[in-house]
């Protein structure tokens, strides 16, 4: 039987933009796409919110995020560390 800390979890990496929530911010994260007819490249980013448990992390934090089990109705994510 395979335990929580064995399987690989996704992780990824934004901004806070919000903090104003209790124990939870809003991590945006910036993707760069492509079109596919004209191959042009431009960006868009997509707002996850996640859990941060002792409201350490503020609005400009560069932030690592990590899926998790469902903690409310949209959150799905935990702050794992800041990054300097």
């Amino acid at each position: 039987m395979e335990s929580n800390v064995d399987k690989k979890l996704r992780r990824i990496e934004g901004e806070v933009v919000s903090d104003k929530m209790d124990k939870t911010v809003v991590v945006s994260v910036l993707r760069v796409r492509k079109n596919a007819k004209y191959n042009k490249q431009y960006r868009s980013d997509i707002k996850f919110k996640a859990h941060d448990e002792k409201n350490e992390f503020h609005v400009g934090d560069r932030v690592v995020i990590e899926q998790t089990r469902p903690l409310s109705k949209e959150k799905y994510w935990r702050v794992v560390e800041k990054i300097a």
